[in-house]
């Protein structure tokens, strides 16, 4: 990809332009200027509290911009664009007494399979199969969702979002609350699902190593984009020191606090 980045309108998945938001007059988001590509794996990068996850808020139509534009998939209107969207979530807090089971909570995300409870068991199946097969919940489907383990529980997020057949994908930390060997196939999965439905993957991270080896491009937010480029680019010492205002080593997994 050119190190210039620029594209016309049309082959872009995600646009925001000078998008400024504040809390309770303290601004978290300073006029950020985004363009990603349909089909790319771009990767958004920052210290806590930069304003990564208030930006994925603002890109699904969560929080209200004081300032700027954003387009999804080519609309303005955020909204007419999410049902093209899929959507996983920092983590997903769930009382142990939820009592749906995996396969009613991803038959809800359709609308074939919405009243699973007149549908027989193998009829869901068979409709949700190609994406439970792909993401590895097939064997959890009987399982209450309360009771799975953090990195079950994000593996039947993806199925959820992917269920939709999303164009764009926006994951927010789509690993906290898995350990680390279970981090690294998730990664792995993300990228295999990026590779095979061609999607738009934009995802918030903390594990540099992992965004060095999957993403195509890197922004990296500390209230404004510090910097942006190739992973080789961006993760050199002194484009990391401007985003995060310490000395980071980019090839060790890091929780940057």
């Amino acid at each position: 990809m050119p190190a210039s980045h620029s594209h016309s309108p049309a082959d872009l998945a995600v646009e925001v332009r000078d998008v400024r938001v504040s809390f309770d007059g303290q601004p978290v988001l300073r006029g950020v200027d985004l363009h990603i590509p349909r089909g790319q794996l771009v990767a958004l990068i920052g210290p806590n509290g930069s304003g990564k996850t208030t930006l994925l808020r603002c890109l699904l139509g969560l929080q209200r911009v004081d300032a700027g534009e954003i387009k999804l998939l080519g609309e303005s209107d955020v909204r007419a664009a999410l049902p093209r969207v899929g959507y996983v979530p920092q983590r997903l807090a769930l009382e142990r007494s939820f009592v749906l089971s995996v396969r009613e909570f991803l038959s809800l995300r359709l609308r074939r399979t919405r009243h699973w409870f007149w549908r027989p068991h193998r009829v869901i199946d068979r409709i949700l199969s190609e994406t439970l097969v792909e993401i590895g919940v097939e064997p959890m489907l009987d399982r209450p969702l309360a009771q799975l383990s953090g990195g079950q529980l994000q593996r039947v997020l993806i199925a959820f979002s992917l269920l939709g057949k999303p164009e764009l994908l926006l994951l927010d930390e789509p690993t906290a609350g898995v350990d680390t060997p279970g981090e690294q196939t998730f990664y792995e999965l993300i990228a295999e699902i990026h590779r095979r439905h061609q999607l738009t993957v934009l995802l918030v991270s903390h594990d540099l190593s992992m965004v060095y080896r999957h993403a195509s491009w890197v922004y990296a937010l500390n209230g404004v984009i510090c910097c942006e480029g190739s992973p080789e680019q961006v993760m050199n010492t002194e484009s990391l020191k401007a985003a995060y205002g310490i000395h980071v080593s980019p090839y060790h997994h890091h929780h940057v606090h």
